[in-house]
C-alpha cells in the first residue's frame, strides 16, 4: 500500500500542476519546436513603408493625398485588393481626405481600426451564429476612421492578443461586443472584401466558438474563443520603389522606426501588418494547427495513462528492462505528440515528459534505496555465516535469495564437541570460552571454504547448509570434503591444546541430504534464516547417533545415494521421532 502512495498523490496533483503557469508557457514553447512553417500561398504581399521612403516623402504620417496615389499605383499595377494596417480616425489638416477615400473604392480595400477601450464600437457586421450565442472575446472599445474612408471599403480589428509569456500566437477572427455584435478581425476582412461577401456564419458548441465560415473558403477551425493559431509563413514583401503586387493583395504597414509599436512572436517582433497577413495566409491553410476542444480530456488521459505505465515499469521489472521500456515509452511520447501537431492538431505531450521523468526517477530512487537496504539487510544477516564472496554475490543478485521461505534441495551438517559440557566443569571459563572460539573458527573455516552457509550455533553445536542460501553444485561431496577439513581442523586444534595442557576435544558430524522449507523465520520484529524440514531433523539425529555407532562422522542414505562413490555402511541406527532404523553411512 506504500508503493502506491506516491503514484496517486501524484496523479492527484498533476491536474492542479498542469494547468499552472509555467506548464503552459512550456507548452506554447513546444507547440512553437513543433509547428511546421508552410510555404506561402502567393495570394498576399506585404509592402512596407521603410524609414528611406519616409525621409524620401519628408515625414510621416504621409499625406492622404500622396496614400491615394499611392493607392492607384497599386491597383494599376495589378494588385487584387488593399489593406492598410494603418487607422485614420482624424482628418488630414493638409486635405486630401476625399482622394484617399475615392481611391479605396476602385480595388476591394481595408483599413485597420485599433482598440482604444474607451466604449466605442463600429456598425454591427452580418454574422449568423449557428448554434448558441456563447464563446468569444469581448472588445473594451475601438477607434474608428473617419467615416470619409469607410464609404468605399471595409473597415477590420488589427488586434493581438497575447498569451502568458506575452508573445503573440492566436488571433481571434471576430470579436464580440458587450452587446453581443461581432467586429471581424483585419486578417478575415481580407476574405469578406476579395470575395463581396457580407455575412460570416460562426457554428458554436456547448464550449463556445467551434469554426468561422466565410464564403469562397472552407470552414476555419478554431478554439472557443474565435482564435486562429497563427502559421507564421514568410509573406513576401516589396516596398514602395519597387512595387512586385501584380496579382496578389496587398498589406501596407510601416516599418520606419518609431511609427508602428513592434509586437513580440515566436518568430520575432513584428509590426501589425506582418501580424495580419500571417493570420490571413494561416485562414488558407487546410491542416493549420488548432487546439480542439477535447484537448485537456485527452492530455491527463495520456498523462495518467504513461505515467502509470511507468511506474509499473520501475516496479515490477528490474532496472535494465525499466530503464528500457521508460525510454521507449518516452520516446514514443515525443513520436505522438510530433505527429499530431505536423497535422495541426495540438495535444501538448510536454508535461507528460516531464511527468514520466520525474515518476521514473523518483521510481529509481525508491527501488535503488530499496536495493540499497536489501543489500544492507543481506550484508548484516549473512556476514557472519558465509564468505564475503558468497555475501557479495548474494548482494548483486538479491533476487536469488528468497527471504519469505522457498522448498530447497539442501545438504545439512550438524556438528557437536563432545564432552563438552563436562570438559567446561574442570576448567577456568576463560579456558572454556579459548577452546569453544577456536573449535568454532575451525569449523566456520571449512563450512566457507567449502561453499556452504553456518546457519546457527546451539550451544557447543552448530548447523551448516549447503546449496542455500545460493545455489551449489555437487552439496553432497561439499558438505562431506566440509566435514573431512573439519575433522583435520579439530587434529591442528588439539595438538595446540595439549601444548597447553587442555585435554583433546572430539567433534560428531551428522549429514543429511533433503528438502527443507529455508527462509526468513520468526516472529514479525525477530526472526532468522534458518531451515526447517525433516532432512534437517535427520541430519541431527545423525550427529546424535554417532556416539552409538562409535564413529565421528554419520552421512544420511539420501547423501551416500548422491555421490559418485561408495562410502562405508553401517548397522541402521534408531533415531527419535523415527519408526523405522535409519540406514548411515560413514568414510574411513
Amino acid at each position: 500500500m506504500k508503493k502506491l502512495i506516491l503514484p496517486i498523490l501524484t496523479i492527484l496533483l498533476l491536474p492542479l500542476i498542469y494547468q499552472s503557469t509555467p506548464t503552459e508557457i512550456l507548452k506554447l514553447k513546444v507547440f512553437d519546436s513543433f509547428i511546421k512553417t508552410p510555404e506561402p500561398s502567393g495570394n498576399f504581399v506585404i509592402l512596407n513603408i521603410t524609414e528611406e521612403d519616409v525621409e524620401r516623402e519628408g515625414g510621416y504620417p504621409l499625406p492622404r493625398k500622396r496614400l491615394a496615389d499611392i493607392q492607384m499605383e497599386i491597383i494599376g499595377k495589378g494588385a487584387l485588393g488593399v489593406g492598410w494596417v494603418i487607422s485614420f480616425p482624424q482628418a488630414d489638416r493638409m486635405g486630401g481626405d476625399e482622394d484617399f477615400g475615392r481611391s479605396l473604392g476602385y480595388a476591394p480595400s481595408v483599413i485597420a481600426m485599433f482598440e482604444d477601450g474607451k466604449g466605442n464600437y463600429p456598425k454591427p457586421t452580418g454574422t449568423v451564429v449557428k448554434g448558441e450565442d456563447n464563446g468569444g472575446i469581448v472588445s473594451l472599445g475601438v477607434k474608428e476612421n473617419l467615416n470619409t474612408l469607410t464609404n468605399n471599403t471595409l473597415q477590420g480589428l488589427a488586434i493581438a492578443p497575447t498569451e502568458v509569456d506575452q508573445l503573440v500566437r492566436r488571433i481571434p477572427l471576430l470579436v464580440k461586443t458587450p452587446n453581443n455584435n461581432w467586429i471581424p478581425s483585419f486578417g478575415t476582412q481580407i476574405y469578406k472584401a476579395l470575395f463581396g461577401v457580407k455575412t460570416y456564419i460562426i457554428k458554436t458548441n456547448d464550449n463556445g466558438i467551434e469554426e468561422i465560415s466565410i464564403r469562397g473558403i472552407p470552414p476555419v477551425k478554431t478554439d472557443s474563443l474565435g482564435r486562429k493559431w497563427i502559421s507564421w509563413i514568410d509573406t513576401e514583401q516589396t516596398n514602395l520603389k519597387e512595387m512586385d503586387v501584380n496579382g496578389k493583395f496587398v498589406f501596407i504597414g510601416v516599418t520606419a522606426n518609431g511609427v508602428m509599436p513592434q509586437v513580440a512572436t515566436p518568430v520575432g517582433l513584428l509590426e501589425p501588418h506582418k501580424i495580419q497577413a500571417a493570420l490571413a495566409e494561416s485562414i488558407l491553410i487546410q491542416d493549420s494547427p488548432y487546439i480542439p476542444d477535447w484537448h485537456l480530456a485527452v492530455e491527463l488521459l495520456i498523462l495518467v495513462i504513461t505515467v502509470t505505465f511507468v511506474w509499473l515499469c520501475v516496479n515490477i521489472f528490474g532496472m535494465t528492462l525499466g530503464i528500457t521500456f521508460t525510454s521507449l515509452l518516452f520516446f514514443l511520447t515525443i513520436f505522438i505528440g510530433h505527429y499530431l501537431i505536423q497535422r495541426g492538431i495540438l495535444i501538448d505531450v510536454s508535461w507528460t515528459l516531464i511527468s514520466q521523468f520525474i515518476t521514473a526517477s523518483i521510481g529509481f530512487y525508491l527501488r535503488f534505496r530499496e536495493q540499497y537496504k536489501l543489500r544492507q539487510q543481506i550484508k548484516k544477516q549473512f556476514e557472519h555465516y558465509l564468505d564475503p564472496r558468497q555475501v557479495k554475490k548474494l548482494q548483486d543478485n538479491p533476487d536469488s535469495l528468497v527471504l519469505g521461505g522457498e522448498r530447497r534441495y539442501c545438504t545439512f551438517l550438524f556438528t557437536d564437541v563432545r564432552g563438552f559440557t563436562a570438559l567446561s566443569e574442570t576448567l577456568e571459563p576463560e579456558d572454556v570460552t579459548y577452546i569453544m572460539n577456536k573449535a568454532l573458527t575451525a569449523q566456520v573455516n571449512a563450512v566457507q571454504k567449502h561453499g556452504g552457509m553456518v546457519d546457527k550455533y546451539i550451544g557447543d553445536a552448530m548447523m551448516a547448509i549447503f546449496n542455500a542460501p545460493l545455489d551449489l553444485e555437487k552439496h553432497e561431496e561439499k558438505a562431506l570434503s566440509c566435514a573431512m577439513d573439519i575433522q583435520k581442523n579439530m587434529i591442528e586444534l588439539n595438538y595446540v591444546l595439549i601444548n597447553k595442557g587442555i585435554a583433546a576435544v572430539q567433534i560428531g558430524i551428522g549429514i543429511n541430504t533433503g528438502y527443507a522449507v529455508i527462509g526468513n523465520m520468526g516472529s514479525e520484529t525477530r526472526f532468522d534464516y534458518t531451515a526447517i524440514g525433516d532432512a534437517v531433523n535427520i541430519a541431527a539425529r545423525l550427529e546424535s547417533g554417532t556416539k552409538q555407532a562409535g564413529v565421528n562422522l554419520l552421512i544420511g542414505e539420501s547423501t551416500q545415494n548422491a555421490l559418485e562413490f561408495d562410502l562405508i555402511p553401517l548397522e541402521p541406527i534408531e533415531a527419535k521421532g523415527k519408526k523405522e532404523k535409519l540406514q548411515v553411512y560413514t568414510w574411513n
